[in-house]
């Protein structure tokens, strides 16, 4: 049994994750990370590896974890969506701390967070296994060393930048790229307003930003206001590429 450990009272700031390429209902989650870890771009262009872990449902919300791996090293934690509680926001750095000092999931439960803890934990495991899957399926390739030299190749190429914040009055809205080079691959909205509009115009925004590979693309009708925020974080995001 594992055991209990008092909770930190650190809060952190808002993020709700969507998945890519379409929408979700999900409601705005806080989200935190190591103050040791490093940014998304700094980790990409150093070779890491960044895995999203399942979204584990529980009875105070869905949580889910990103971590992000330099071989089999993590050396960042982030809260993509976790119950909107001030337990739980005291609760997430501590776990967080844990994962980077024990290295796995195997970490303890913290006081007043036992579900998040949980969930936490859960989710994180997820994102574990998979960054070992994909390590597995490179080194048994038939021209591994030749597979190696372009994964690291690829991934120094690869930048995920997070655009800023842009608060509207429908709601936040956030945005994230993931380019190679100087082209947009992905886009994934991390924050957006809880509405069926906004639901059905992120796909059309997402696929005007691959086409048109900049933030200047047309206002969904129905929803200008995410649109101008999209636009906006957008924006940033590509400014702030390395």
């Amino acid at each position: 049994m594992k055991r209990v450990i008092p909770a930190l009272v650190l809060s952190a700031a808002a993020l709700v994750p969507v998945w890519r390429y379409a929408p979700s209902t999900a409601t705005t989650s806080t989200t935190t990370t190591a103050e040791s870890a490093p940014s998304a771009s700094a980790s990409a262009a150093a070779g890491s590896n960044v895995v999203t872990g399942t979204t584990v449902d529980t009875e105070k919300g869905p949580v889910q974890v990103q971590a992000t791996f330099k071989g089999e090293k993590i050396t960042a934690v982030k809260m993509l969506q976790q119950p909107d509680h001030p337990q739980t926001e005291a609760a997430v750095p501590v776990l967080i701390e844990e994962t980077l000092t024990a290295q796995s999931a195997d970490i303890d439960t913290v006081s007043g967070a036992t579900i998040t803890s949980d969930g936490y934990r859960e989710s994180l495991q997820a994102a574990i296994d998979e960054n070992e899957e994909s390590a597995s399926s490179a080194t048994s390739s038939p021209s591994a060393s030749a597979s190696e030299d372009s994964a690291k190749s690829q991934e120094s190429a690869s930048q995920t930048v997070a655009g800023s914040t842009v608060g509207t009055s429908k709601g936040d809205v956030q945005v994230q790229v993931t380019f190679e080079g100087d082209k947009i691959t992905a886009v994934e909205m991390l924050k957006q307003p809880n509405h069926p509009q906004t639901e059905a115009a992120v796909p059309v925004l997402i696929k005007e930003t691959l086409a048109a590979q900049s933030a200047d693309i047309d206002t969904v009708s129905g929803a200008t206001i995410t649109s101008d925020g999209y636009r906006e974080s957008l924006q940033a995001a590509i400014d702030a590429k390395a």
